[in-house]
């Protein structure tokens, strides 16, 4: 994929269509991880029926992330253990290059942790999207490259996929090195304000860890959080309901020194 999007910009002309597939796509896909992988299936910030839920599930797919409930196991292992060595992608433990995209391409975290998704497992219809995940995506491809040809699956599929890979994996590894604390957490996580404009709302991850099954994660006015307004709008449309709200008292709590924050260990780059 990143080869192929090197050989897009050196040789595949850029069309308006093309770019407004990528563009579309690139917000609607991230909006299946945020609102659908993260925000449902891993925290459960909110409820749904099971056609929309399938929905968000095959929306999740079509970013090229693997299923569902993949997804879900290893990021609730990852708050079970956030910053500690069972912590599939701390930049804390690890190396930044391993948080962003190392542990992915590893090879040791292929296999769901069905233990950790007992309450998604027995819908049928998410073991056959973690089992095919791959095929929303493939289809996604066939349709850019039907609207526009080589410019339309290049430009429109192929370079929105990978922006896609990275704004996400920036959340795993700059969102516990950069950014401010306003909360005491036992990891490093941190709010970066670049990173939440990128990922629909994902960069206060700071908040997010301090009350981490809240379906809204900007928890200011001016903590701009895209997916938890969609979220909003759906749940005034009657598609969601029970939206978790943070708190006031969560909301309200006083901003910690960078201090308290976990310190990167030592260890040998890789």
């Amino acid at each position: 994929m990143h080869v192929a999007a090197v050989v897009t910009f050196c040789l595949v002309p850029l069309t308006w269509t093309s770019a407004a597939i990528g563009l579309t796509l690139y917000l609607v896909r991230m909006f299946g991880i945020t609102g659908g992988y993260h925000r449902y299936f891993s925290h459960r910030a909110y409820k749904t029926s099971r056609a929309f839920q399938f929905l968000l599930g095959f929306i999740g797919c079509a970013a090229m992330q693997k299923g569902p409930l993949w997804w879900a196991s290893h990021h609730r292992i990852h708050h079970k253990y956030s910053d500690e060595e069972e912590d599939p992608h701390s930049p804390i433990v690890n190396t930044i290059w391993w948080s962003h995209v190392g542990w992915v391409i590893s090879g040791r975290f292929q296999k769901i942790h069905w233990d950790q998704v007992r309450d998604f497992r027995k819908f049928p219809e998410l073991r056959m999207l973690d089992l095919l995940h791959w095929l929303p995506g493939f289809a996604l491809a066939g349709a850019c490259a039907a609207i526009d040809g080589w410019s339309g699956i290049m430009w429109g599929f192929i370079v929105s996929t990978v922006a896609l890979y990275h704004t996400t994996f920036m959340v795993n590894s700059l969102c516990h090195l950069f950014g401010t604390r306003r909360f005491v957490t036992t990891d490093a996580s941190r709010n970066n304000w670049l990173v939440a404009l990128l990922t629909l709302g994902e960069g206060w991850h700071n908040n997010h860890h301090h009350y981490q099954s809240c379906a809204r994660q900007g928890f200011k006015w001016w903590e701009v959080d895209v997916s938890y307004y969609i979220l909003r709008t759906l749940k005034v449309l009657g598609v969601v309901w029970d939206v978790r709200e943070p708190t006031e008292k969560a909301k309200g709590m006083k901003r910690v020194a960078d201090a308290v924050a976990p310190q990167p260990a030592p260890t040998a780059a890789g």
